[in-house]
């Protein structure tokens, strides 16, 4: 009788610790389902440690520093390709360009954005405002469209009030779809990279001190006594 109860301590902690090792807890990151790959304009995070989207409020004071629309800001990734930094600029109206160049080959992925709806109809001539007024012909590829047939000449992905067009020269129709696929807004690392700090605001203008205080504001040149 006395060795039951000595032995009972023990036996339940054995059956503690055995219940304690399950297996792993549907929904995490390692069994969540792979996505299909298709470009879809935004890039898919890879696991619940992706890097965040940049501040909104930083991101708007530097794009519009540019005279670019925040939400026009995207950035991309493409096997061999880096972002030109003094390329990215504004386009159109308010609208966003940047460039990436292969250092191996030289050859130029462009990136562009702009306002407009994208259609069947207008994919051929997209956009209305390029020099070349040949029709390319247009195929869906998930929710973005490519142009051209056989040597693709870029990627049309239609986003909420404008398009992301993805063109290279000299790049392969399967670097094309990488960018495409992988278009993201910046990440605060990015941000950092892609546009320059907004300028500081709100300080009073500096005073000249050779404007003389009535007139028209020309400045005061005149010689001190003694020279």
């Amino acid at each position: 009788m006395i060795r039951s109860v000595r032995a009972l301590p023990a036996l339940l902690l054995v059956a503690l610790l055995t219940a304690g090792c399950g297996t792993e807890e549907p929904g995490s990151p390692s069994a969540a389902p792979a996505g299909t790959g298709a470009p879809t304009g935004t890039a898919t995070p890879t696991g619940t440690g992706a890097p965040a989207p940049a501040d909104p409020a930083e991101l708007a004071s530097r794009a519009q520093a540019l005279g670019i629309a925040p939400e026009h800001v995207y950035t991309t990734e493409a096997p061999g390709y880096t972002l030109a930094r003094q390329s990215v600029g504004v386009y159109g109206g308010d609208g966003f360009s940047a460039t990436y160049v292969s250092p191996g080959t030289g050859a130029q992925l462009h990136l562009y954005v702009d306002r407009g709806t994208l259609t069947a109809e207008n994919c051929p001539i997209w956009p209305a405002t390029d020099d070349s007024a040949a029709r390319t012909p247009c195929t869906r590829d998930g929710d973005a469209w490519v142009r051209g047939t056989g040597k693709a000449t870029g990627y049309l992905v239609p986003r909420q009030g404008h398009v992301v067009r993805v063109t290279g020269e000299n790049v392969p129709r399967a670097v094309l779809r990488t960018a495409a696929t992988r278009l993201h807004r910046p990440t605060a690392e990015e941000l950092d990279a892609l546009l320059p700090p907004a300028p500081a605001s709100g300080g009073e203008p500096v005073e000249r001190g050779d404007l003389p205080p009535v007139g028209d504001a020309a400045p005061d040149d005149d010689v001190n006594t003694g020279g």
